[in-house]
């Protein structure tokens, strides 16, 4: 009886393993199909990649021999671009400081308001300084473009959307003294400002760096006009 039942024993353990080196066998195998799967998918990708970078040379090369239409083309859309705001540009130009005077209370004034900087300030001057020719105007490096709108939100400034608090730094890409002179003249709103309370300080740069406008242009309605 013992030794049947050891020959049982050992024939349990026979199948047992067997079935484990089966199971490690079947495991291994299933490894190794997705290994290879993943094998020739990496190759695809790879050659997909060689195949692109060489369009990409192919068009680095055509941009080193433009045509002169090509040129042409290319300074028009930078052209553009720098009049829709779209790029960040340098030059000579006039720059304003606008702070709120914090040295009083409402208490010791009937309207404190001539103290503060409002959004129909922002809008006046931005206006004068197009107006004496500037190129390109930003509020506290917020670009203002055709579509920018400076609106009063309780006590906050929007510009663009976004919130602007004092001090306020304007700059203008222009000619200084025409921009100057039309901020500046004996009665200007500059002056109005500064009676009224507000800091004001200004000088003309000989170089002013703008940024581009950050935002997305939308149209609902515009169309060209030879569709």
């Amino acid at each position: 009886m013992l030794l049947v039942m050891g020959i049982c024993i050992q024939i349990n353990t026979i199948k047992e393993a067997t079935k484990s080196v089966g199971a490690t066998l079947k495991d291994n195998s299933d490894l190794k199909n997705e290994l290879l799967k993943r094998q020739g998918e990496y190759e695809a990708i790879y050659k997909e990649l060689e195949e692109k970078e060489k369009k990409l040379e192919e068009i680095r090369l055509n941009a080193s021999t433009k045509s002169e239409g090509d040129t042409k083309n290319e300074a028009e859309i930078k052209s553009n671009q720098i009049l829709l705001g779209l790029t960040e540009i340098s030059g000579q130009g006039f720059v304003i400081e606008l702070d709120e005077n914090r040295e009083v209370s409402s208490d010791e004034v009937l309207n404190i308001n001539g103290y503060l900087v409002h959004e129909e300030d922002l809008l006046y001057i931005v206006n004068e300084l197009f107006n004496s020719g500037a190129d390109a105007v930003s509020i506290n490096d917020q670009r203002i473009t055709n579509t920018t709108a400076i609106l009063c939100d309780g006590n906050i400034i929007r510009i663009n959307g976004k919130m602007v608090g004092v001090p306020i730094t304007i700059k203008a890409i222009g000619y200084p003294e025409r921009m100057e002179f039309a901020l500046t003249r004996p009665g200007g709103y500059l002056q109005a400002m500064a009676d009224d309370g507000v800091k004001v300080v200004h000088w003309k740069s000989e170089s002013i760096t703008i940024p581009k406008y950050e935002g997305v242009y939308t149209y609902e309605y515009l169309t060209r006009g030879d569709m």
